[in-house]
């Protein structure tokens, strides 16, 4: 099988969709790509980010794709998990303290900074909505964070979020608990949920 044929393979398995990142990953020449585009079997959508032709550009799975430490969060995160009914304007990413990738130079990108021992504390891999895997936290570190950053949330969807949380049958205390120690908002948390609850 050549090159060509694995790459337009690992394509059909994702979705219709591959990163130049995904290629070398799998051992294949990324010069492939360049080849795929000009005999017309893929379209370059931005920088190391492919797709079939006339597909839905999935701009979570081409954003996510730009750095392997890049998760969804915040009013992103909330909107993911169906905790607010606004699509966001801009994409809430958290990336490690002391990054410096390509995340920073997006517009529609709000970059979120944190410590590498917190970064990793429940992330999860869901699916955008294209169908395509993205790497978001979950439902119990995103309310930490926005109870965390009340003062920078947008006060409608800060009420409705945790309005919603407490509504939803899947909800986690004992996780929510462990989260908020970790992230040293064990008392804020206990507090609001003991009004919202």
């Amino acid at each position: 099988m050549s090159n060509l044929e694995k790459i337009l393979q690992l394509v059909e398995k994702n979705d219709g969709y591959i990163t130049t990142k995904e290629v070398v990953d799998n051992g294949l020449n990324k010069m492939a790509l360049k080849r795929l585009c000009d005999g017309g079997l893929l379209e370059r959508v931005s920088t190391g980010y492919y797709s079939l032709p006339n597909m839905i550009n999935d701009d979570y799975y081409k954003i996510i794709s730009k750095s392997k430490n890049a998760i969804f969060s915040y009013t992103t995160s909330l909107f993911l998990h169906e905790l607010s009914d606004r699509t966001p304007l801009y994409f809430d990413i958290t990336v490690p303290r002391g990054y410096g990738g390509p995340l920073q130079n997006i517009d529609a990108v709000s970059l979120h900074y944190v410590d590498n021992n917190i970064l990793n504390l429940g992330v999860e891999t869901i699916k955008s909505p294209f169908g395509m895997d993205i790497k978001c936290y979950d439902v119990e570190r995103t309310i930490c964070d926005i109870i965390k950053d009340k003062n920078h949330m947008d006060k409608e969807i800060y009420t409705k979020a945790l309005k919603w949380y407490a509504e939803r049958k899947d909800k986690d205390m004992l996780k929510l608990a462990k989260y908020s120690k970790k992230l040293n908002i064990e008392k804020k948390v206990a507090e609001i949920m003991q009004v919202i609850l």
